[in-house]
C-alpha cells in the first residue's frame, strides 16, 4: 500500500539531486561483536555466525537443511564481510572461503552511537548518530514509575495497565492476552531498549483506540524532561485465545524524532525522494519521508521495494523535465529481529534468511547501470545469545553497482559511511558524519 506526501522540492542553492539508491536494511543481522560488546555483555555475539554454526551441525532442519546456503549474498560478499569481522567461526569460515565469484564490495561497519537500538541505528546510517543516552526503563518487574503508569491509566481512561515488566511481546501476548480482554486493561511492557511496547486486542480493545493509547503515550513521555524514550511502539494482535494470539501487520512506531537533518532530509531539500518501505517512515518520526510503502512480512516487504523501483523509474520517465530526478527506497525487514532474534529462532532466522536470497535476483535484474545497492543492518540480535534483546554487533556492508568494481572495503569505523556514501551518489553536499565508499 501506497501513501504519498507533498513536500517542496526547491533548495537553498538551486542545486538537483540525481541518481537512484536502494538500501535494505535486514533488521537485525550483525556479523560479529564489536570492540565494545563488553559493554552490553554481548562479547562473542555473532549473528550471522552462530546460525551458520548451527546449520553446520544440523540444529536448523525444520523446512530446510544442511549448510547455511546464501549464494545470492555470497556472491555479494556477505561471507567475506562476516569472516573480516570475526574469524573465530569455522562454518563461517568456510562458508567464505569456498565463495570466488564476488560481484559486489563488501565490508563491515561498527557503531558510533551509545546504544544498540534501532532508531540509533537507522539514524547514525542516514548521517546522525546518537551521542545521547536514552531513557531506560531497567527494573525487569514494575519497570514503570508510578507517575507513567497513572498517566497513561489517565489519558486512555483505563482500569488499570497488565504486565509493568521486561517482556518478549509475544510471550506476554500468550500469557495475558485473555486476562486483557476480560478486564480491557492494555499489556504494557518494555525490553533493553529505550521502549514503551502497548499490545492490545484489535477487536475487543480496538485497533484505533490502541493507535490513540500510544499517541497520547508519546506526549506524555515528550513531556517529561526526565524520559528521553525512543519509540512507543503499538502492538495490536487478534486471536480468541493464547493458543491463537497473532500480532497483525497494524503495529506503528511512535519516534522521536532525529536530533538533526538526515541523508532524508537533505535528499529531500534538494529535490529527491525518498521512498520508505515498512517501518522506515516511522523510525524517522515521519521526517524526511516522501512515499510510504506498507507491507508484513519478509515477501511483501521485497516486493513492495520492487514496486517503489518501478514507481521511481515511471516517475522520473515521466516528469524528465520538472519531477525529480534522485531517489532513494529505504526498506527496513523487520521480521529478521522481531519474529526471529528476538524469539531466539535459530530455524526461523535460517530459513528467512535463504528465501530473503532466493529474490534478491529479481531486484539485481531490475537495477539500471548507475543504480547503488546496499545492503545492511542496523544492530545485531544473535538467536543463540542469552535472553532476548538486542546484540552489540558489527553489520555487514554489501555494496553492488554494475558499472563499480568489486572490492574489500574493509572494516568501516561508522554506520553513517553508508549515509555518506549515498549521498555521494546522489550528488548531495557531504553529511557531517561518515566517510565515502563509492
Amino acid at each position: 500500500m501506497l501513501e504519498t506526501s507533498n513536500h517542496s522540492t526547491a533548495t537553498s542553492s538551486g542545486a538537483k539531486a540525481k541518481g537512484r539508491a536502494v538500501l535494505l536494511v535486514l533488521d537485525s543481522f550483525g556479523i560479529g561483536a564489536s570492540a565494545d560488546a563488553q559493554n552490553f555483555g554481548d562479547v562473542g555475539a555473532n549473528t550471522l555466525g552462530h546460525i551458520a554454526e548451527q546449520c553446520a551441525i544440523g540444529q536448523c532442519e525444520e523446512g530446510r537443511s544442511g549448510a547455511l546456503t546464501l549464494p545470492n549474498l555470497a556472491k555479494l560478499g556477505l561471507f567475506k564481510a562476516g569472516q573480516e569481522s570475526d574469524n573465530a567461526i569455522a562454518a563461517l569460515n568456510q562458508l567464505a572461503e569456498a565463495e570466488t565469484s564476488i560481484i559486489g564490495s563488501y565490508a563491515y561497519a561498527k557503531e558510533l552511537s551509545t546504544g544498540k537500538d534501532t532508531s540509533s541505528g537507522h539514524w547514525e546510517m542516514a548521517g546522525v548518530p546518537v551521542f545521547f543516552d536514552w531513557s531506560y526503563f531497567e527494573a525487569k518487574n514494575d519497570s514503570f514509575p508510578e507517575a507513567l503508569v497513572d498517566a497513561i491509566c489517565k489519558a486512555g481512561d483505563l482500569p488499570g495497565i497488565l504486565a509493568n515488566c521486561h517482556a518478549s511481546g509475544t510471550d506476554i501476548i500468550a500469557r495475558l492476552g485473555e486476562e486483557h480482554m476480560a478486564s480491557g486493561k492494555p499489556i504494557v511492557y518494555t525490553s533493553a531498549d529505550s521502549v514503551v511496547q502497548i499490545a492490545a486486542h484489535e477487536e475487543s480493545f480496538g485497533l484505533e483506540r490502541l493507535l490513540e493509547l500510544c499517541e497520547a503515550t508519546r506526549k506524555i513521555l515528550d513531556a517529561d524532561e526526565n524520559l528521553n524514550v525512543g519509540r512507543v511502539i503499538a502492538r495490536p494482535f487478534v486471536g480468541t485465545c493464547a493458543e491463537d494470539f497473532i500480532r497483525t501487520g497494524n503495529r506503528r512506531d511512535y519516534s522521536v524524532p532525529p536530533p538533526s537533518a538526515t541523508l532524508l532530509d537533505k535528499l529531500l531539500a534538494a529535490g529527491g525522494e525518498v521512498y520508505s518501505v515498512g517501518k522506515i517512515a516511522d523510525i524517522f518520526a515521519q521526517q524526511g519521508i516522501s512515499h510510504r510503502y506498507k507491507a508484513n512480512g519478509i515477501d511483501a516487504l521485497f516486493q513492495q521495494t520492487m514496486a517503489a523501483l518501478s514507481d521511481v523509474a515511471a516517475e522520473n520517465h515521466e516528469g524528465a523535465e520538472n519531477g525529480s530526478e534522485a531517489a532513494l527506497i529505504f526498506t527496513n525487514f523487520v521480521d529478521f529481529d522481531s519474529s526471529f532474534g528476538h524469539r531466539r529462532d535459530v530455524n526461523g532466522y535460517a530459513k528467512a534468511l535463504e528465501e530473503f536470497d532466493a529474490m534478491l535476483p529479481a531486484l539485481l535484474n531490475a537495477l539500471n547501470e548507475d543504480d547503488l545497492l546496499i545492503i545492511s543492518a542496523d544492530h545485531g540480535c544473535d538467536p543463540t545469545w542469552p535472553g532476548s534483546d538486542h546484540t552489540r554487533e558489527h553489520v555487514p556492508v554489501l555494496v553492488y553497482k554494475k558499472d563499480l568494481s568489486p572490492k574489500n572495503l574493509g572494516k568501516r569505523e561508522s554506520f553513517a559511511d553508508i549515509g555518506q556514501s549515498i549521498a555521494s551518489h546522489l550528488g548531495l553536499p557531504p553529511l557531517e558524519y561518515g566517510e565515502s565508499f563509492i
